[in-house]
Parts: structure tokens; C-alpha cells; sequence
């Protein structure tokens, strides 16, 4: 199988649901990706098989020196293969290049060895207030 990247890839809203929908498992929404990666990202990866989008991950930023890695999706019939570190991979390379200091990422507990050991985030204290 052939996985192709694209930092600021081109996709399509539907695309985007149903794989956003797909990864985390919920109904396909019809949200505008678009509008909303326009607004507050510095930019995200898209990952495509042919031209099947099946990995995202969102980069929003505080217009200075901090990014956030946002949203790492992967079809389910796909994990397991390097994509998603991949794709983090890529978004790292992106905020480096837009010269960010720091790439920040919240994650649940399940996926702690992902972000930790095979992306290379370093265990960091951070606050949370559950709005």
C-alpha cells in the first residue's frame, strides 16, 4: 500500500467526517473542516492511499511560538502501520518550518505509549478545567 503525505493536503469536508467519524467512532457530522482549519491552524497533514483520504491530524497555534497537535485520526482498517506516527512525523516538520518552539498535544491514557514513545512528546505537567 501506497500512503502519500501532504502538509496543508487538500481534502474534502465530506471526506473528513466520514473519517473523522470512522476514527473515533460516532455518526458522520456534517462540520466544515474547512472554515475551521482556515480560522485556527498553522496548517495539518493529510494522508491519502490513492486519492482516499485515510490519516489527519490538525496543527492549530497561538500565532507565536506554540502549536498543538489536534484531532490524529486513522482509518480503522489502517492502524497499526506507521500512519499516524507518520503523520505526526509531518506535523512536527510543519511547525518547525513556521518556526514554533514548542508542538504541544493532550491525549487519553490509551494512547500514551503512541505520543510518548513512538513520536517522541516528553512527558510534561499541564493543567485542565472541564468546561
Amino acid at each position: 500500500m501506497n500512503v502519500t503525505y501532504e502538509w496543508r493536503g487538500a481534502f474534502g469536508n465530506s471526506d473528513l467526517n466520514r473519517l473523522h467519524a470512522d476514527a473515533f467512532e460516532h455518526q458522520v457530522l456534517d462540520d466544515d473542516w474547512l472554515a475551521q482549519v482556515a480560522r485556527h491552524s498553522l496548517g495539518w497533514v493529510c494522508a491519502f492511499s490513492d486519492s482516499e483520504l485515510v490519516g489527519f491530524v490538525n496543527v492549530a497555534w497561538d500565532g507565536g511560538v506554540h502549536a498543538f497537535v489536534l484531532d490524529t485520526m486513522v482509518a480503522t482498517n489502517l492502524r497499526h502501520r506507521g500512519i499516524g506516527r507518520r503523520l505526526v512525523e509531518e506535523a512536527v516538520s510543519g511547525a518547525r518550518s513556521a518556526n514554533c518552539e514548542w508542538l504541544h498535544v493532550d491525549f487519553d491514557g490509551h494512547l500514551r505509549d503512541f505520543y510518548l514513545d513512538s513520536c517522541g512528546f516528553v512527558e510534561a505537567d499541564a493543567g485542565l478545567i472541564e468546561l
